[in-house]
């Protein structure tokens, strides 16, 4: 891929060592997350929340919560849905069915930013929307980008296509108004190793060229139970977060490092 175009544009939330994050990545499965922890799960399950619905926490526990809209795009087929499904620790659609729509579904993952007396709760508004749809009906994409934190571009490693068209999705879907949106480009599928049309080398090298880093998703978020599961969604979710929090830092001019405490 060349490196011209959108993937050009410099941006500060790129690949970077786990001792430069703004926020602790892992906090939530450490004793200290414990209680957060037990708050988005019931039954030893991930728990679904409603619209109107937020994790219950003792006053004595009470921590803000930092609201985020993120947009999924990628070709149909590539696993939008499903990558929504596994973050949220659900099972996968059995079979592929291109969504009609737009699907909204909300989460919630709480973390703690470094030299921080308290976490934050994070509640992530994930938008989901059919490639055929959005291609058909102009409104939706507006509607998909507005108020958006992030745009995830999607590709699967079992299909060589969708990576090498990230360029052209990321040129239609974003414009000169979207250079504030964070843009994380997230790699399903990436436990059917044998099948993959996509290498490590192949990543490394988008990796190096653009500045952004892939996210690697797959396998069956549920398995063994919901803190089993939570082990493998846990680096994607850390990372969504810390990329968005670090937007926000650099933003109001507050050096990643030291953010003292958060305001309510």
């Amino acid at each position: 891929m060349g490196e011209g175009g959108l993937f050009a544009v410099p941006q500060v939330w790129g690949p970077m060592a786990e001792q430069d994050w703004a926020l602790e990545p892992g906090w939530l499965l450490s004793p200290a997350g414990r209680p957060y922890l037990d708050s988005i799960l019931h039954k030893n399950q991930r728990r679904v929340f409603g619209l109107l619905e937020r994790p219950a926490l003792p006053p004595a526990l009470a921590v803000p919560t930092v609201t985020y809209k993120l947009f999924l795009a990628g070709r149909s087929g590539v696993g939008k849905t499903a990558l929504v499904a596994w973050l949220g620790g659900n099972p996968a659609p059995p079979a592929h069915h291109e969504t009609l729509g737009i699907e909204a579904t909300t989460l919630f993952w709480p973390a703690k930013p470094r030299g921080s007396g308290r976490p934050v709760l994070f509640q992530l508004h994930l938008w989901d929307c059919g490639d055929g749809a959005l291609r058909k009906f102009e409104h939706l994409l507006p509607a998909c980008k507005e108020e958006a934190d992030a745009a995830l571009f999607l590709f699967s490693f079992t299909d060589r296509a969708s990576f090498e068209e990230l360029p052209a999705l990321m040129g239609r879907v974003l414009g000169p108004g979207d250079r504030h949106l964070v843009r994380v480009v997230v790699g399903t599928k990436f436990d059917l190793a044998p099948h993959a049309a996509v290498t490590e080398g192949d990543v490394r090298a988008f990796e190096g060229s653009q500045g952004l880093r892939v996210l690697r998703a797959g396998g069956p978020a549920g398995a063994g139970g919901a803190r089993a599961g939570l082990a493998r969604v846990g680096p994607v979710l850390d990372s969504l977060v810390e990329q968005l929090w670090r937007r926000d830092q650099v933003t109001v001019g507050v050096t990643p490092g030291d953010t003292g405490d958060t305001a309510t």
